[in-house]
């Protein structure tokens, strides 16, 4: 990567930058009062958070369960325990209304005992026997996080085990005394993305500074990895090099240390399950006399591909309304799910002695709603757990065995508002050139086609991620029951068709998501469904960099604007924390060429004073070490410069979700909501 280019002229906000700098803080503190004081003081708010709290905190969701050894483990946080429990319990407990739970750590305790704001990471157990776990704790939610090991059958962390310091941890079990470790070794050892660019083996008993080198990544590249898998009978170990967001390469690692590379297209994904890999191409991939498309999933013997033999089964193909959503194994079998324009549906594979694999169906979603389904212990048995849920259809859990009939309830999640007055319904946009793209819309059933509706439209549109149908009692208790629709877009750059779908709105085609939003908003608008004074848009992450380009590039269609912990500042993100981890979704800004196009879509750079743009609201985290609260704290600052209603308010803790526990979640949503119904509803 080259120098920084020179900063925009008369940016007085570089000082901004500057995270945990004192008078960086307490300007964010000031800005804070002022938004608290404007938006989060009312009766109505203190009911919209109240309404939050009481959706996250029930005793009544659904606690979803992973299978470890013997038991099924489920984090929960309620109001009694805001930081968390991990526990377990057994399967016959779990099938009960109220199963009793084994206390495993206590993360409430813990953080008490340890004088530290814990937020839960996960933990790593080493199979077959799950003994020992590598747990991971964050400070304040950062994705900077401490490993330490932990013992499942006593339920203590080892005294004198292994125990890693804070940093971008990419850690895994070899066996019970050794590790593969990639962590911040010192000067050097990170990527331009600040994360591991090193990976070594670490044997018991011995200081972090002796483990030996396992891979060398570049500077350039985004991370490194090293694994085992420790499936009974197929014992492999792998090292992963990430080049980018979507390019990596994965070696096949020898006892003596060799490093064999396997031989598959840099940007494809691959999943090795016991003698069975499985290959997504991105790109159409011709090998072996055949060409295979870009979203297919594609099966092969993996002692044979790697012997030479290149004979690929098609498991799926893609069409232009159809993409492949997920796969998950069982013991015996293969469970895709399938969408067809966003609505899933769900296939058994079962691989033969010879000729084509097996295929029945596993059941398809109601109207409008989302299915998934995933195997409980691929080791062991074809059990699977599925869920069903829509916008107005609470979760349901089942439990069921492949080829052993129809699968049983579990848990029914409880209802936390009104379905019964909404309905759904799915329409399509036109874009710019021509492209349809999809929406959900979740309105009243009585709705009045007048113009009048305060509407609230959602997209992400980035990193090939999908929004499907799914339910939410704090939407329904903040939005729907206080008289808005909700809208979901689901706009080019995210999954919902694909990988063509994704890539159609990559570095120098990014605007098509913001002309794929603008569409449904014309479309909303066309249809009378609402208008500019009462529509809202909202997004997060990727997402709330498409709301700063939608308040810059298309303030007309807008009555307000609420942008989440977001990029912004688009000729610096590549230099503020992990920014330098996206260049293949966004381009380089540091490369002339690329900063041409860049800055079409930099909201930081296309602010202007004689702007007419709509209200806006900026929030962000301290402790978000991902995108961090600089493109937050900038863009309101410069917005407040040139005149214009903006704004500002940062969580000092809380990391990229911003926020670590249920009550700061219900404060931040609540926030977003009490600001558009502000700004967006009906008259009084």
């Amino acid at each position: 990567m080259t120098s920084n280019p020179s900063p925009t002229p008369k940016d007085d906000h570089l000082w901004l930058e500057e995270i945990d700098g004192d008078a960086q803080l307490d300007w964010a503190r000031q800005e804070n009062a002022k938004t608290v004081q404007a938006y989060a003081q009312s009766p109505a708010f203190k009911a919209l958070e109240a309404g939050i709290l009481e959706v996250l905190d029930s005793d009544d969701r659904i606690p979803m369960v992973r299978k470890i050894g013997p038991f099924f483990y489920n984090f929960w946080r309620d109001k009694d325990h805001p930081k968390g429990l991990w526990r377990r319990t057994t399967l016959t407990e779990y099938r009960k209304p109220q199963p009793a739970w084994e206390t495993v750590i206590d993360i409430d305790a813990l953080a008490a005992a340890d004088k530290e704001n814990w937020v839960w990471h996960g933990a790593d157990c080493l199979e077959p026997d799950y003994k020992r776990c590598l747990v991971s704790l964050s400070r304040g939610g950062a994705d900077a996080d401490v490993v330490r090991e932990f013992d499942l059958h006593s339920k203590t962390f080892v005294e004198g085990g292994f125990t890693l310091p804070e940093a971008k941890n990419h850690v895994g079990w070899k066996d019970i005394d050794h590790l593969y470790v990639a962590t911040d070794f010192g000067p050097g050892s990170m990527t331009s993305s600040s994360y591991p660019r090193i990976v070594k083996e670490w044997k018991r008993g011995t200081p972090l500074a002796a483990a030996t080198t396992v891979y060398e990544g570049a500077h350039e590249d985004m991370s490194v990895s090293a694994y085992r898998d420790n499936t009974p009978g197929f014992e492999r170990d792998f090292v992963s090099r990430q080049i980018d967001f979507y390019e990596s390469e994965t070696w096949l690692r020898g006892a003596d240390g060799t490093l064999t590379k396997i031989d598959v297209p840099d940007d494809s994904n691959t999943d090795i399950c016991r003698e069975w890999m499985l290959i997504e191409p991105r790109e159409d991939w011709t090998v072996g006399g055949a060409t295979y498309r870009s979203g297919s999933l594609l099966a092969a013997k993996f002692d044979d591909y790697m012997a030479g033999q290149r004979a690929l089964t098609v498991l799926f193909e893609p069409d232009d309304t159809t993409a492949l959503d997920s796969h998950s194994w069982t013991r015996h079998h293969l469970i895709l799910n399938v969408m067809h324009d966003v609505v899933n549906q769900l296939e058994v594979l079962t691989p033969q002695a010879s000729g084509p694999w097996k295929r029945e169906g596993l059941g398809g979603a109601p109207a409008l709603s989302t299915i998934a389904a995933g195997g409980i212990d691929e080791d062991e048995n074809d059990d699977y757990f599925l869920t069903v849920s829509g916008f107005l259809q609470p979760t349901t859990l089942y439990i069921g065995t492949i080829g052993q009939g129809e699968p049983e309830v579990l848990k029914d999640s409880p209802g936390f508002f009104d379905a019964s007055r909404f309905a759904v319904s799915q329409h399509f946009a036109v874009s710019k050139d021509g492209t349809r793209v999809p929406y959900f819309e979740i309105a009243p059933k009585d709705l009045k086609a007048d113009g009048t509706n305060p509407t609230l439209q959602y997209a992400y549109g980035g990193f090939e991620i999908s929004l499907q149908p799914s339910y939410s009692g704090s939407i329904g208790r903040a939005w729907l029951e206080q008289g808005g629709v909700y809208v979901i877009a689901n706009i080019r750059g995210g999954g919902e068709y694909g990988p063509r779908w994704h890539q159609a709105a990559l570095q120098e085609n990014r605007l098509r998501t913001c002309e794929d939003f603008a569409a449904v908003s014309e479309d909303l608008i066309a249809r009378k469904i609402t208008s500019p004074a009462h529509l809202g848009a909202m997004g997060g992450s990727n997402g709330g960099l498409l709301m700063g380009n939608m308040l810059t590039l298309y303030p007309q269609l807008y009555g307000a604007i609420v942008s989440e912990v977001a990029l912004l500042d688009m000729q610096r993100y590549t230099h503020l924390s992990a920014g330098a981890s996206w260049i293949a979704e966004y381009g380089d800004p540091d490369q002339p060429e690329e900063w041409a196009f860049i800055r079409t879509f930099s909201p930081y750079e296309n602010a202007k004073a004689d702007g007419r743009y709509p209200p806006a609201l900026f929030t962000t985290s301290t402790r978000d070490d991902r995108v961090g609260p600089v493109h937050a704290r900038k863009m309101h600052a410069k917005m407040v410069a040139l005149g214009h209603d903006s704004s500002f308010y940062e969580n000092m803790e809380g990391g990229h979700s911003a926020a670590t526990d249920n009550k700061e979640s219900a404060f931040m949503d609540a926030l977003g909501y009490a600001y558009l119904w502000q700004h967006i509803g009906k008259p009084a």
